[in-house]
This record gives C-alpha cells, sequence and structure tokens, in this order.
C-alpha cells in the first residue's frame, strides 16, 4: 500500500509541474530565445554522428532542437516535453526558423521509445524539474536505455553551487515565475548539490564520460548502456 501511495503521489507531482509549465508557457519561451553556451559546445563536439535520432529531451521551446537539426549525420530530430503548451511554442519556433523536429508529449521517467535509437541526446534543465530522486533516477536510466552505442547525451541540472543558493547539500524548492500581469507561478526544484548529482548519474545505468561545475549548474556528457528493457509508456504524437 506504501509504494502504491508514493507512486501516486509522485505522478501528482509530476502533474503539476506539467500544468505550471502548460500555464507560463508562452512567457517562458519568450524567455528563452538562445542556446545555451555549454550546449552549443557539446553538440559542436558531435562529429562522428552517423546513426540514430537526435532527442532533445525536456524540449521546451526547443532552441536546442534546433541545434540538433543543424548537426551533420544526425537521423530526425526528437524533441519531448511533458508540457503540451511549451510544445506549441516548439512548434511555432520551428516554422519560423525553418528547421525540422518532430513534437511528442511525453515523460522523461517512461520515455515512449525504443532501445538504442538516439545518437545525439540533450536533457538539460529539467532533471531538476522531476520531484522525487526516484523519478529522477529513473529518467537516467531511461536515457541510458534509449541512446545507442557509441550515442553520447549532454546532462545538466541546476547545483547549489550557484551564488542563488547558501547550501550545500541538495534540496528541495519552489522558484517564483512572475507573469506580465504579476501574477506569480511556483516552480519545483530539485537543486542538486555536486557531488549528488555525480553519484546519481554513477548509480544509474548511464556511463559517466566527464562532468563539471558551470554557472552555476552541474553538467555531465554520458553515454549508454548499450541495451535495455521494456518501456511501460505510449507514444502520444503531438
Amino acid at each position: 500500500m506504501g509504494d502504491r501511495q508514493d507512486r501516486s503521489d509522485d505522478r501528482s507531482r509530476r502533474d503539476t509541474v506539467r500544468d505550471t509549465y502548460d500555464r507560463i508557457a508562452s512567457h517562458f519561451a519568450s524567455t528563452r530565445e538562445y542556446a545555451w553556451p555549454e550546449v552549443e559546445a557539446f553538440v559542436d563536439q558531435q562529429t562522428a554522428v552517423d546513426e540514430g535520432i537526435g532527442l532533445d529531451l525536456g524540449c521546451g521551446n526547443c532552441r536546442h532542437a534546433e541545434l540538433l537539426a543543424a548537426l551533420d549525420g544526425v537521423g530526425p530530430v526528437v524533441g519531448l516535453d511533458v508540457s503540451r503548451g511549451l510544445l506549441e511554442t516548439g512548434r511555432k519556433r520551428a516554422r519560423e526558423r525553418e528547421f525540422a523536429v518532430g513534437l511528442v508529449q511525453g515523460d522523461a521517467a517512461t520515455l515512449p521509445l525504443v532501445d538504442d535509437c538516439v545518437g545525439v541526446g540533450i536533457y538539460v534543465a529539467t532533471l531538476h524539474h522531476l520531484p522525487t530522486r526516484e523519478s529522477r533516477r529513473r529518467s537516467l536510466d531511461e536515457l541510458a536505455r534509449v541512446l545507442a552505442p557509441g550515442g553520447r547525451a549532454l546532462v545538466s541540472a541546476w547545483s547549489t553551487a550557484h551564488s542563488s543558493f547558501d547550501e550545500t547539500e541538495g534540496f528541495d524548492t519552489t522558484i517564483e515565475w512572475t507573469l506580465p500581469d504579476g501574477e506569480t507561478v511556483d516552480r519545483f526544484y530539485h537543486i542538486y548539490a555536486p557531488d549528488e548529482f555525480e553519484a546519481d548519474l554513477r548509480a544509474s545505468d548511464l556511463e559517466l564520460l566527464e562532468w563539471e561545475l558551470s554557472s552555476g549548474n552541474c553538467y555531465a556528457t554520458v553515454a549508454g548502456d548499450g541495451g535495455g528493457g521494456e518501456v511501460d509508456a505510449q507514444s502520444v504524437d503531438y
């Protein structure tokens, strides 16, 4: 009974995250015009991609999916996000900037993708929105499952190393988003301690190749495990 209740609570909290980003999607996307330099540097290093899709996991307005779409050798690009509102902003960006991306509404902890299909992945500024350590770890295992042999992904999360925080241990919090009319909306974050970020990656099915702190965020370059099990989820085409 306890495990069932925990799963129900986790699902409810993830639904709240989805509803929050649906509510602020348009304004949030307008403040996320440019790709992060750390992501640009990672994508620029992916020069030997010859198979597999490009995956932007937690794609938001697809500013990073746009980088994948311009990468030589990558297959079709997929942008996945739990928020339908954010996916609509990604659709608009792709149309205006004339790049191709397939958009899927889905959950990072139960990816609606087959095993070993991703050649290059980007999973930035999303892991820290999953409300439990179990769901965060499960999402890392899911990324490992879908990464093709030789595939690479960049994972990031907000860190206690950021100047906004005094804490040294990882912690859960909410941070307000202010809409143009002055209304504030709480957004859930798990702020990672750097050692905790490394530990979760090493405990997952991913192979941790390297990691660093940059601009108050933890970044890791990872590879997959070359296999995995079945996914208990259905793809929702958007």
